[in-house]
Parts: structure tokens; C-alpha cells; sequence
């Protein structure tokens, strides 16, 4: 049996400093979302473009930095959400991820079907600031490598070039999944930028790539040249969820004490499910009854 590869990001310069690159092998965090979710091919493939553009984004920020993309199209797999981080840890969730859409035209995953073509792109950024930052763009194709190319044209200033591809089997599991992010710096000549442009033109696609065999390493030597490429570090790339049983409580005993009566006079239990994982907290009626003496207001002393 072939031994799967690890999902990792390794990021670097090129062309003497005026190009910065990025480039993820998601194979694996695709699939456990897939399974998590239960997602149907194309709503993998929205998932998984979105997830490996925020991998590569997040490896962009620094320290306890992270950041959550929202894609709200008017198609129907409704939202699709990323967390993303500078560590490499990951999570997401598609609003309909049963929603069936077939192939487009070309005999591909229709991903603008699925996503839509109108709505937006949100980008919150947690930079450790009083109020994070926040950026918008509209949709222009559904087909998110477009999309988030002109979100970092339009909201970070920043010519960019991203390629990003899910590669589906029969038996709806993902077999590949990965992408690039190419950035110009100041300095680029109009010979150097045509040259760039040329050559991911005529770049085989990500999936073709990583099916042959070919590292995200390859994926930016196929771009920029394989001398004047320098890979500055390289991470793994992990799936992580942030929800823990203490979280839940939490969010429970913020409902107040007449929410929570209410609960247990109607239902005798609470199950909460994650929409990031899909995990299930289950909570009895003692348990709830412990939760309400903690959400009653405290007498003043």
C-alpha cells in the first residue's frame, strides 16, 4: 500500500527577493474534513480551495496571529468558513456540504456552481490588536483562485498569483489537494512580470502535478525556475480544533438561568455539535442542573 504523504507548506523567495512564494499539500486535511463533514465532491472541492489558500495565508501572519475566511455565495452549499493560524493548524466546515452540483461545462467539479457567483469574500484577521482587521471583497468567478487573487489585489494591495486544486475519486474521497500563492514584490520588471505570467499559464494543473508525484516545491519550480527558487521553512501542516467540553459549558452557562430552565424542563438534555469538526457534547440533566447553579445571579455582598 502507498504510504501517504504528510500535508505540509514550505515557504520562500525567488527571482533575488522580488517574488515570495507559498505552496501547501493539503491532501489530508481535505479528506479528515470530508469525512468530518460527510461532503459531497464538490462541496469538498470548495472546502479544500479555501482551506488551502487560508493554510497559505495563515503561514503569512506570525505568533499567536490567525484569521478565518468566509466565502457567503448565493449558491448552494451556502458559507464556507477557514480558521487558519501561523502554527499550520487548520479547521473549516461548509454550510450544505450535501448540496449535489454537477460537473460544469469543461467536465469538471463545478465549484462557481456550488459556491455562486454573487456574495462575498470576508478575511477577519486576529493580529493581537484591539479590533482585528477586517477585509471584503465580492465574488467575481465562484471559482476562488480568481476570487482570492482579487482580494489580495483589492484589500492587501498585493499582486498575487494563486492556483489551488482538490482532486476527487469515484468513491467520493479526495485524493489530492494543494495550491500556490505567488507574490509580487516592488521591483519586478514588465519582462519579468510577462515571463511570470507565461509560465503559469502554460502550468500543468496542481492536481495533475501532485497525482504525478511532483512536492510543493515542484509546484513553485514549475513557476519561477528551479535555480532562482530559495525555500526559506517548511511546516506541517494539521488539522485542529479549538472546542473543548469546558468551551461548551461555557457558551451554556452564558444562555443565562432561564434559558437553561427552560432546557431542562423541555428536554432534559443539551447536545451541542461543533460546526468546525462535527464533534457531538452531550450534556445530562445533572450535569445541566450544575451549569444553572453556576448561570443564577450571585447575590451582591
Amino acid at each position: 500500500m502507498k504510504e501517504q504523504l504528510k500535508d505540509v507548506l514550505v515557504r520562500g523567495t525567488a527571482w533575488d527577493g522580488k517574488i515570495r512564494v507559498f505552496a501547501a499539500r493539503t491532501t489530508n486535511l481535505v479528506e479528515e474534513l470530508r469525512q468530518r463533514h460527510d461532503t459531497f465532491p464538490t462541496a469538498s472541492a470548495a472546502l479544500g480551495r479555501t482551506l488551502t489558500v487560508a493554510a497559505m495565508m495563515g503561514a503569512m501572519l506570525k505568533g499567536q496571529e490567525k484569521l478565518t475566511i468566509q466565502v457567503k455565495g448565493d449558491g448552494p452549499i451556502g458559507a464556507v468558513v477557514v480558521d487558519a493560524n501561523s502554527y499550520g493548524e487548520v479547521r473549516g466546515y461548509v454550510d450544505h456540504p450535501q448540496a449535489h452540483h454537477g460537473s460544469n461545462v469543461h467536465g469538471k467539479l463545478d465549484v462557481a456552481g456550488a459556491v455562486g457567483t454573487s456574495g462575498y469574500i470576508y478575511v477577519t484577521k486576529d493580529l493581537g490588536m484591539k479590533e482585528p482587521y477586517k477585509g471584503s471583497v465580492p465574488i467575481i468567478s465562484g471559482e476562488l483562485c480568481e476570487d482570492f487573487t482579487y482580494y489580495f489585489a483589492v484589500s492587501e494591495q498585493t499582486p498575487s498569483a494563486i492556483g489551488a486544486g482538490v482532486l476527487v475519486d469515484p468513491d467520493n474521497s479526495v485524493r489530492h489537494a494543494g495550491g500556490f500563492i505567488v507574490q509580487l514584490m516592488p521591483g519586478l520588471t514588465d519582462a519579468e512580470i510577462t515571463r511570470l505570467e507565461q509560465a503559469i499559464a502554460a502550468m500543468p494543473q496542481v492536481t495533475s502535478l501532485l497525482d504525478q508525484g511532483h512536492t510543493p516545491e515542484d509546484l513553485l519550480r514549475f513557476v519561477v525556475g528551479d535555480t532562482d527558487l530559495v525555500i526559506h521553512d517548511k511546516m506541517d501542516l494539521v488539522f485542529k480544533c479549538q472546542c473543548s467540553s469546558e468551551r461548551v459549558e461555557t457558551t451554556l452557562i452564558s444562555l443565562g438561568q432561564h434559558e437553561l430552565e427552560q432546557i431542562i424542563k423541555e428536554e432534559g438534555q443539551a447536545e451541542v455539535v461543533c460546526h468546525f469538526c462535527n464533534e457531538k457534547y452531550t450534556f445530562e440533566r445533572p450535569q445541566l442542573e450544575l451549569l444553572l447553579d453556576q448561570a443564577k445571579p450571585k447575590p451582591i455582598q
